[in-house]
């Protein structure tokens, strides 16, 4: 696909023409989702909650059937929106430029010719012949451009003079309007080529943006729409830089949000969901309604993709949409989803822009969404909130898989940990910035390589973004020798080590290496990554815990039952009493043992 627009055609261009398209566009996507709203609040809902008969099951399901209609709608509509905002922001800077130059042509009364070069008159005087210097003709960017053809005649970044040499290249010409007439010719071309590249890549999403016939929503046609929405995003990636604070802190994000009218909220949350729910910074509430959006989108694409990778993040995914369906108390807050690397989910029960106090939990080795996440790793936030909910009732408790957690290769090495240090400082930054609390208490929670992580994160300048106390478990160390490393004071540093778990009795590297047993030097405090988090030697504050069930075999419970058991009141009350009391703030509380 190949733009033909040419200068005259966008000094022509009728913006508001563009920009009024796109304000209808998102009017229609806001009345479907008003309409949605009204079918799931007031039809289908208190049917569903108050009659229990066949006619009432199958007009449930026919308002279920429109609902997703209006949903699609909206969110069609808001993608064509986006892209036709999008659309109009980028060809209006190009359109700028261009007739900066134009102006710039005409006050120094240059001809701005047909495709796009600059005519100039004579001026100067030449020193070989004493006479004035014939004007002459600049042309654009990449040899004789013109802008009706946007291949250009020779591959070099150069500009055109007559009487230049053979290889296109240009001497400086004694006739003082020749620099200047350059430079425009210069700006013209450039204009023009940026806007043809916006034109193509705009066109080619709006192309792609055509619903299918019919009324079914089925599989296939959130498949569809998980594609647009990359598509568009795509498209609009320029616009969106220029348009969201995508480089700057959570702080300025936040501020940022609350400054746009809700017209342009709801333009973001419709075209962009996946953005707006994984922004750190946006408010916890609109990211949870971003990514329930998103996740429907995403369990549809992955419907449609039989790979291994696909089949296991779909079962995580459905597990997420079943535990947000049954709803509840703690109220689950979704705020983050995504499908890259080994998948992405940061689920939270409690409101953590409203709560006191917020804990954020790092799970370690094997982690990846998939059933098991759904179903174990985020029942151990829900046993964190509950267990701190006995002390604070104003608590909200995080687990935390922005991250690639490593696989039992790559579990040896710092490097998961060394890429996931930042998003996690990222997100906490969020979680400081959002919180609506003059001293908000939050905890990070490290567990199994989740404690290098927070480890890593910790001993970056400054520390966590907010963080007061920090909890290792089941830790092979956070690559620290000592707690005061981690930025929050030893007192506030605090670990546990259940006595059947043997990851926390993974032994350094060099005792593997070295002339003794490893069983032996396992009895050292030096782990697999740094001092062991409670020793003596590195000055943490040791929670008690219960030893947990044997390994392997001896337990009946799997490989390391012990190792996975600190958050279960049943399994290590002990060790989950003390995390609640910590998260909670009141650590002061807690029950210790002797370092060993």
């Amino acid at each position: 696909m190949v733009s033909t627009l040419t200068w005259q055609q966008l000094r022509d261009l009728e913006l508001t023409e563009l920009s009024d398209a796109a304000d209808g566009w998102g009017a229609i996507s806001r009345h479907a989702d008003s309409a949605r709203e009204q079918v799931d609040g007031r039809m289908s809902g208190p049917l569903a909650k108050t009659q229990e008969s066949e006619s009432a099951s199958a007009a449930v399901k026919r308002l279920k059937r429109l609902s997703d209609n209006y949903y699609y709608i909206q969110a069609e509509c808001g993608l064509i929106r986006g892209s036709v905002d999008g659309l109009a922001t980028e060809l209006a800077t190009q359109r700028k430029k261009l007739l900066e130059a134009l102006d710039d042509a005409a006050a120094l009364g240059y001809t701005v010719n047909e495709n796009g070069s600059i005519g100039y008159p004579a001026g100067g005087q030449s020193e070989l012949t004493d006479k004035e210097v014939p004007g002459g003709t600049a042309y654009g960017q990449n040899g004789r451009f013109d802008s009706s053809n946007p291949s250009p005649s020779s591959g070099k970044v150069g500009l055109y003079q007559p009487g230049a040499g053979a290889d296109g290249s240009t001497f400086a010409s004694p006739n003082p309007h020749y620099a200047k007439a350059v430079d425009i010719a210069d700006r013209v071309a450039y204009a023009v080529l940026r806007a043809q590249e916006i034109d193509v890549r705009y066109s080619g999403a709006l192309e792609r943006l055509k619903a299918t016939p019919g009324l079914d929503v089925d599989t296939r046609t959130w498949a569809d729409l998980a594609s647009d929405i990359d598509t568009v995003g795509a498209s609009a990636m320029p616009y969106l830089a220029d348009q969201i604070p995508l480089d700057k802190s959570p702080a300025d994000r936040k501020a940022w949000w609350e400054h746009l009218t809700p017209d342009q909220r709801q333009e973001y949350l419709s075209a962009f969901p996946g953005l707006i729910g994984n922004l750190n910074g946006i408010p916890a509430e609109v990211r949870d309604h971003a990514n329930r959006e998103n996740l429907k989108v995403l369990i549809a694409k992955l419907e449609v993709q039989n790979d291994d990778l696909s089949k296991s993040q779909l079962e995580g995914l459905k597990g997420i949409q079943e535990k947000l369906d049954e709803g509840g108390s703690p109220p689950m807050f979704l705020l983050g989803v995504g499908d890259e690397g080994n998948g992405r989910a940061i689920v939270s029960y409690g409101n953590p822009d409203t709560s006191k106090n917020v804990s954020a939990y790092v799970p370690g080795l094997g982690t990846k969404l998939d059933g098991d996440f759904a179903g174990d790793t985020v029942r151990r936030a829900l046993q964190t909130q509950k267990g701190a909910y006995k002390y604070d009732h104003s608590t909200a408790s995080i687990v935390w898989l922005g991250y690639d957690a490593p696989n039992v290769v790559e579990v040896a090495s710092t490097g998961n940990a060394d890429k996931g240090a930042p998003a996690y400082l990222s997100f906490m930054e969020g979680v400081e910035a959002t919180n609506e609390n003059k001293n908000p208490h939050i905890t990070a929670i490290g567990h199994s390589y989740g404690s290098l992580l927070v480890g890593t994160a910790a001993r970056e300048h400054g520390g966590i973004p907010g963080v007061d106390d920090i909890v290792l478990l089941g830790s092979p160390g956070t690559g620290a020798q000592k707690a005061a490393e981690l930025n929050v004071g030893a007192g506030h540093v605090f670990a546990a080590s259940a006595g059947n778990d043997p990851v926390s009795w993974l032994p350094a590297k060099s005792s593997l290496l070295g002339p003794d047993p490893a069983v032996v030097n396992s009895l050292d405090n030096e782990r697999w990554f740094g001092r062991d988090p409670t020793s003596k030697e590195f000055g943490a504050r040791r929670m008690e815990s219960g030893d947990g069930p044997l390994p392997l075999l001896l337990s009946g419970e799997g490989m390391t039952p012990a190792h996975s058991g600190y958050f279960d009141p049943d399994r290590n009350p002990s060790a989950a009493n003390n995390i609640a009391k910590i998260v909670a703030g009141r650590s002061d509380h807690i029950r210790t043992e002797e370092p060993r």
